[in-house]
C-alpha cells in the first residue's frame, strides 16, 4: 500500500490542493487505519489464539463476508462467475484448513 500511495502521489499533487486541506487528510488517514491497520492487527491477533485449523476456517469466509456486505451496504451484485470463484476459494480454503495433518497443529 505504501508504494501505490508513493505512485499516486504526483496524480493527487496534479489534481490541485483539495488533497492538501486538513479535513481531507484526516479522513485519509482515517481510511487507512480502519481498511488495512485495524484488520490486520485483529487478524494477526486472532492467529495468536486460535488453532490453525479455524484462522484457516475463518480466513476462508472472508471472501464471502466481504461478497456480502457489498451487497447490503453498497448494493454490489456479483456474477455467477464470480459466485462459483468465490465458492472455489472458500472450498478450496476451507478444505486445506480442514485436512491439514494433526502434526501440524501440535506443531504450533
Amino acid at each position: 500500500m505504501s508504494v501505490a500511495a508513493l505512485a499516486l502521489i504526483p496524480f493527487g499533487v496534479a489534481s490541485g490542493t483539495a488533497l492538501l486541506h486538513p479535513g481531507t487528510l484526516l479522513l485519509g488517514v482515517g481510511v487507512a487505519i480502519l481498511s488495512t491497520i485495524i484488520p490486520f492487527s485483529l487478524e494477526f491477533e486472532a492467529l495468536r489464539r486460535l488453532p490453525p485449523r479455524v484462522f484457516g476456517v475463518l480466513m476462508s469466509l472472508e471472501p464471502a463476508v466481504a461478497a456480502i456486505i457489498g451487497f447490503v451496504v453498497l448494493g454490489e451484485t456479483a456474477s455467477l462467475r464470480a459466485l462459483i470463484a468465490l465458492a472455489l476459494i472458500i472450498i478450496a480454503s476451507g478444505g486445506s484448513s480442514f485436512f491439514q495433518r494433526r502434526d501440524d497443529d501440535a506443531a504450533s
